[in-house]
C-alpha cells in the first residue's frame, strides 16, 4: 500500500540520471562525437519520459505534498519550485521540436533551438533533484488527508 511513496526517490534518481545524460551529450557534441551525442540525448529523452510517467502515477495516488520548511528557506524553496514548474512545462515542446529536427536531419535548425532547449532542460532536471531534497530529505513532507486516505485505501481516514 505504501509503494507509491517509493516513487518520489525514484523520480529524483530519474531526474539526476537525465541531468547526467544531458551533460554527457553536451560533452560529446562539443567534441563532435555525433553518434555518442545522439545516444546520450535519446537516452535523456527516454529517462525523462519515464520520469514523467512515474511522477504522474505518484501524484495521482499520493496527491499534493506540502513543504514543511519554515523561515528563510520557504521563499527559497518556492522560488526554485515555481521556476522548475514553469520551465518543466516549457521544456516539453522544446525537446520535441529539437528532437524532431535532429531526427529529420535539419541540423542547422536543430542547433539553433538546442541552444535554448539544453540549458532549460538541464535546469529542470537539476532543480527537480533540489526540490526533492528540500521537500523530502531536509524536511519531512506533509501529505494531505485526502491523499493519505486514497493511498492507504481509506485506512487513514478510518483511524481518525
Amino acid at each position: 500500500m505504501h509503494y507509491y511513496h517509493l516513487l518520489a526517490p525514484l523520480n529524483s534518481m530519474l531526474n539526476a540520471t537525465a541531468a547526467m545524460l544531458l551533460l554527457a551529450g553536451y560533452y560529446c557534441i562539443r567534441r563532435r562525437w555525433v553518434r555518442l551525442h545522439r545516444v546520450f540525448m535519446l537516452s535523456a529523452v527516454a529517462v525523462s519520459a519515464a520520469f514523467f510517467i512515474s511522477y504522474s502515477i505518484y501524484h495521482y495516488h499520493v496527491g499534493d505534498v506540502r513543504f514543511q520548511g519554515i523561515g528563510w528557506v520557504r521563499p527559497v524553496y518556492f522560488t526554485i519550485l515555481a521556476s522548475h514548474v514553469m520551465l518543466a512545462a516549457a521544456i516539453v515542446p522544446l525537446v520535441l521540436i529539437t528532437l524532431w529536427r535532429a531526427l529529420n536531419g535539419r541540423f542547422r535548425r536543430h542547433r539553433r533551438i538546442a541552444r535554448w532547449t539544453w540549458p532549460i532542460w538541464i535546469y529542470v532536471s537539476i532543480s527537480g533533484v533540489v526540490v526533492y531534497l528540500m521537500c523530502y530529505q531536509l524536511y519531512k513532507p506533509g501529505y494531505s488527508e485526502s491523499s493519505a486516505s486514497r493511498t492507504l485505501g481509506g485506512a487513514y481516514a478510518r483511524t481518525k
